[in-house]
């Protein structure tokens, strides 16, 4: 088996993510001409022009993108082997991320059952908004919210969430509220992260005029759940994140049909490289059970 130089290998891989030669030389700590030079030699392995270069910039032809899509998978194998061996860890170690929210009101609840069935893992939960890159080769899986981008992935959806409008107990016994045109006069707490906003679930349940201002807005679902549960207004948001407050009667539906807009919502997404790794088929098989029970 013929091995492509590693250096252009490397020197492609950020050439084809950055779109630039100059940016590929600035992140390997090269001059322009050294990474040309890989680049040259590496096209001159694979025998196919792998890049596109004119005058508006980097573009990556047919058989380029066929190479970033393979490669991909595999610098990210080589770097998590590496972190294994530098971090010293015997045991294997599962690394997931999530968005904040579903982290601290969904999974961490649950994680206590999975250690229990898998003791020989070691669990590390990252959590953040925004794209994570799996090239960086320091994450298995990602359960992401919303629309998936991205090649070469696997991408299962793991339920759909309902959004509504929720709100305190005692706030409702104030309030008159009967009909959805009722709550455009209200205070409504604006979630900038739900998949459904207000002015979409005002459209869906009829009302032709959705307020244009909200009495508070927060991007973060725990701090709109907070202010729901303080009082401060109506909050616009999941069944799943609010699950346990509506469950207890923290939280209440405003109205008695709920009059929700289900939504695909969360989703198991990992490179394909890590289909077949142990730790990643564990993780997926549970969570699809504990998807099941919901």
């Amino acid at each position: 088996m013929q091995f492509p130089p590693f250096k252009g290998v490397l020197a492609f891989d950020a050439a084809a993510r950055l779109g630039s030669v100059s940016k590929a030389a600035e992140e390997l700590n090269l001059t322009v001409s050294a990474v040309s030079h890989q680049l040259a030699n590496l096209e001159g392995f694979v025998g196919r022009k792998l890049f596109d270069r004119s005058p508006r910039g980097l573009g990556l032809t047919i058989y380029g993108e066929r190479f970033q899509r393979d490669i991909t998978g595999a610098l990210a194998l080589i770097a998590t082997a590496a972190q294994n061996v530098r971090s010293g860890e015997v045991a294997d170690v599962l690394r997931i991320h999530s968005v904040p929210t579903f982290a601290s009101h969904w999974l961490m609840p649950r994680l206590q059952d999975f250690r229990a069935q898998h003791p020989e893992l070691r669990v590390q939960l990252s959590a953040s908004y925004g794209e994570i890159d799996f090239a960086r080769g320091d994450l298995d899986v990602d359960i992401r919210y919303g629309a998936v981008k991205g090649r070469d992935l696997c991408v299962e959806t793991l339920f759909s969430e309902e959004i509504l409008p929720m709100i305190s107990p005692s706030l409702k016994d104030r309030l008159d509220i009967r009909t959805p045109g009722d709550l455009a006069r209200q205070d409504l707490i604006l979630s900038e992260l739900t998949l459904v906003q207000w002015p979409h679930w005002f459209a869906a349940h009829g009302v032709s005029v959705a307020p244009s201002s909200y009495s508070l807005a927060f991007d973060r679902t725990s701090m709109v759940l907070d202010a729901a549960l303080q009082g401060l207004g109506v909050a616009l948001d999941s069944n799943r994140t609010a699950g346990a407050l509506l469950k207890r009667g923290d939280l209440v539906p405003v109205f008695s049909d709920r009059k929700g807009i289900s939504v695909r919502a969360h989703h198991l997404v990992y490179p394909r490289a890590h289909a077949q790794w142990e730790r990643v088929i564990k993780f997926t098989q549970w969570m699809r059970e504990q998807a099941a029970q919901e």
